[in-house]
């Protein structure tokens, strides 16, 4: 399961750009650096693009003026339908694109090298033998969300647990480390190496374990140091986990607040910022009252020993599933005539927020759903849900709590957001930010669990949260500093696929297989394409031999349908699709 493509004789060594300095050094910690420097727009390097998120790429060639043109270049496709044969994952992946040869993985997390050097057709060079057992059971969990670079490495993150690194070269495993070590820890989010460090996230809190974010050697895959999302009794924050009152001395050990999708980072102040999922079990807070600390927030973490800097949390006690794992946008942006260091954020709970990112300090919100009822509104001095009363162990929102008595309610937006893991981007040029996700809502209900059901690796909701009627998607423009929408696109689908923005161009994909380019003023359909398999991934720009292409993973089971039956009945092939002008 080892296949190497080798390319023999200078003129296609020349032609691929292997000889080129960075090349020759690898990915270099100082190229990750530069990622958004001009000598680096061409690749697309690491996850988000950049440290700080943006996904945005200045790549210009393929325009507002032009994009009607844009035809399919080539496509390749990938392997991971095992062990069925038809797919049980999501291919949920970021490509990455380094000097004319992309890295991509399918929902195993098993790395592919290929060769997209002559701009009309991926070769293979390599698959990475990963070792993952395919186990069928992991069932709609499973995804890989990317890859990371590093030198010669190719780092990957698994559902097992482990995290490998194969060389880039030859696509051998150069170190395998077992770093999820407790039943039911494993991984779908890319890792993010800083410096000589791999972040990786805890992905599966909703399997009855307990989050954490850790740093690797990027070298040895030897851990450096890791940072628990649910403090342990004595911690600072451990006093919002009141499992006493509920008879669970240790509900927080099943506490979730997992890290599954990758987090961004700022040099300058040497922090690396990730989201937090929802508390568990999700939907019972009867069993683990309180605030639930460090769940559904940002967190702040220094690089080098992990340390909490600061936390900001957006629903405390959460019944209603809205994890903030989402993408942590990093801008520098003018608010209120001053010049803010700014951490933006889509919130899964519909909102969009804007926090001090050297403090965690509240700065503004706005809604960016189209139907919002869970609060009433936003507190302008705390930025907590108008309804939050800290004094209460269990929190009951504008729509009405949830309970093991009966009580139900509906919730909007839907369980899954809003924007979800789907990646937001930033266009620094304009100011503006886009989010593409779900416009929806939910029933929402209680199941009591009894604690001796409770075993780590198993998922533990604690009730059940059903989409209510059928649900679309939009995209939206937001004004970071008024934190404003300024354009909205409705789609007939829910969308998944997250978005990437070039200068006049937003690029997204729908569940029904179509890609779309969107003017980046008022969200209006530039281009459109339907390939055929739904799209659960963002898009990325590269260029190879001076020329821009746009990329994007299709195919992948979608873990609902949203009472559209079409969606049902989509194709799961696995494919890398690229499209270019003539």
């Amino acid at each position: 399961m080892n296949f190497r493509y080798w390319i023999s004789g200078l003129a296609a060594v020349t032609v691929a750009g292997l000889a080129s300095s960075g090349f020759a050094q690898g990915v270099t910690s100082e190229r990750l650096l530069n990622a958004g420097t001009e000598a680096e727009a061409g690749n697309w390097l690491m996850v988000h693009k950049t440290y700080d998120a943006n996904r945005y790429s200045p790549l210009d060639q393929i325009n507002a003026g032009n994009v009607s043109g844009l035809h399919l270049a080539f496509a390749v496709p990938l392997g991971g339908l095992e062990p069925a044969g038809f797919g049980i994952g999501a291919m949920q992946n970021t490509p990455l694109v380094d000097n004319g040869f992309m890295y991509v993985s399918d929902p195993w997390g098993t790395p592919y090298k290929i060769d997209v050097s002559s701009g009309k057709e991926g070769k293979v060079v390599w698959i990475c033998d990963t070792g993952v057992d395919k186990d069928p059971t992991r069932g709609i969990i499973l995804a890989s969300r990317g890859l990371a670079l590093w030198n010669n490495l190719v780092i990957a993150n698994l559902n097992d647990g482990r995290v490998i690194a194969c060389d880039s070269e030859t696509g051998d495993v150069v170190w395998d480390q077992k770093v999820g070590k407790d039943p039911g820890e494993g991984f779908n989010a890319a890792p993010l190496v800083v410096k000589d460090k791999v972040l990786v996230g805890q992905s599966f809190g909703d399997w009855a374990t307990r989050g954490w974010i850790a740093a690797l050697d990027a070298a040895t895959g030897n851990e450096v140091w890791r940072f628990y999302t649910i403090p342990e009794p004595g911690q600072p924050g451990s006093e919002t986990w009141k499992c006493d009152e509920a008879g669970n001395p240790d509900c927080w050990k099943t506490g979730g607040g997992a890290a599954w999708v990758t987090g961004s980072y700022d040099p300058e102040s040497n922090t690396t910022f990730w989201g937090t999922g929802n508390p568990v079990p999700m939907y019972d807070p009867e069993y683990r009252p309180g605030d639930n600390l460090f769940t559904n927030s940002s967190v702040a973490l220094d690089m080098d020993t992990g340390a909490l800097k600061w936390h900001f949390q957006y629903t405390p006690g959460d019944y209603m599933d809205y994890d903030e794992v989402g993408i942590q946008l990093l801008v520098n942006q003018t608010i209120g005539g001053e010049e803010r260091k700014v951490l933006a954020h889509f919130g899964r709970n519909g909102l969009f927020y804007n926090l001090d990112r050297t403090t965690g300090a509240y700065i503004n919100s706005g809604q960016y759903v189209s139907q919002l009822t869970w609060t009433k509104g936003i507190d302008p001095k705390t930025g907590m849900p108008m309804e939050y009363d800290p004094s209460k162990s269990l929190q009951t929102y504008a729509q009405g709590g949830i309970s093991r008595a009966g009580a139900t309610a509906t919730t909007c937006p839907n369980i899954q957001g809003g924007v979800n893991f789907f990646p937001t981007a930033y266009n620094p040029k304009t100011g503006i930010a886009y989010g593409a996700g779900i416009e929806g809502c939910s029933d929402l209900s209680v199941k009591e669990v009894a604690v001796a059901d409770v075993v780590q690796g198993t998922i533990f909701v604690g009730g059940a949260g059903v989409s209510s009627g059928v649900q679309k998607g939009s995209i939206t423009a937001i004004d970071v500093a008024s934190a404003k929408q300024v354009a909205k696109h409705d789609t007939p689908f829910p969308m998944y696929s997250g978005v990437l923005v070039t200068p006049d161009l937003v690029w997204s994909g729908a569940l029904d297989g179509t890609f779309g380019a969107y003017d980046a003023t008022t969200l209006e359909p530039k281009w459109t394409m339907n390939v055929g398999t739904g799209f659960q991934a963002p898009p990325i720009s590269y260029t190879a031999g001076g020329k821009q292409y746009i990329a994007i993973a299709g195919g992948g089971v979608s873990i609902a349908a949203f009472d559209h039956p079409e969606l049902e009945i989509k194709s799961s092939a696995n494919m890398i699709w690229v499209f270019a002008l003539d």
